[in-house]
């Protein structure tokens, strides 16, 4: 038992340190281009629907690829910015970027619930478009934001998981040397039930605070 601690509490802390720096940097990669689609799209306030057209469909064709495929691919970009190609941090680079073009959609989608109505409203009154979109887009889509940012991440702590495949390390990578090549099914189980756990969590939090805070 004391073993399986050993090798499972580091592989968990790194895990997190994934999902969480991931979450991170995607959110600042992805939200702006979802506020991007939704401020450019053919009814929002700057229509530039030919722009749009292009970066909606840089985001589908790099949502299309198997994240795999993207962590081979994006070998090189992990090796410039944190000078290996294995390990929780190299593994953070293309979690990022995996998840950055779903974050862009989540925010999208969320923001486009709003009432236009109310945007209407903002802009009769005179607010500028970083005013409307900080006080009243972002604001009224909060409870959806939330709950988009949730869905997010369950899918970060998959994709971390397949990045032990690779190297990545964390529970992944815990459950591919030591359950699968060692044939070691007692932590197999543990990291299917840790990666589970999290994920439950991870969703009950999520569902509490967008109803905690969703005002309708």
């Amino acid at each position: 038992m004391s073993e399986i601690v050993e090798l499972v509490v580091p592989s968990f802390l790194d895990t997190l340190y994934m999902v969480v720096f991931s979450t991170f940097f995607s959110i600042i990669l992805g939200a702006p281009l979802g506020v991007f689609l939704v401020l450019t799209d053919e009814e929002g306030l700057l229509k530039m629907p030919k722009i749009n057209s292009v970066i909606g469909t840089i985001i589908n064709i790099t949502r299309s690829i198997p994240f795999i495929i993207l962590i081979i691919v994006l070998f090189p970009l992990s090796r410039v910015i944190v000078g290996t190609t294995i390990g929780k941090e190299a593994a953070v680079v293309p979690l990022s970027i995996a998840a950055a073009p779903f974050v862009a959609r989540v925010v999208e989608s969320a923001l486009k619930e709003v009432n236009k109505g109310v945007v209407e409203a903002a802009v009769s009154l005179g607010a500028s478009i970083p005013q409307i979109v900080l006080k009243v887009l972002i604001k009224e889509a909060l409870p959806g934001l939330i709950l988009g940012i949730t869905l997010t991440i369950v899918n970060i702590i998959g994709y971390s998981a397949m990045a032990g495949v690779i190297g990545g390390g964390g529970i992944g990578d815990l459950a591919v040397r030591y359950g699968y090549q060692r044939f070691r099914t007692d932590i197999l189980i543990v990291t299917v039930i840790i990666l589970v756990l999290i994920v439950e969590i991870t969703q009950r939090t999520g569902n509490y605070l967008a109803k905690k805070i969703d005002r309708r």
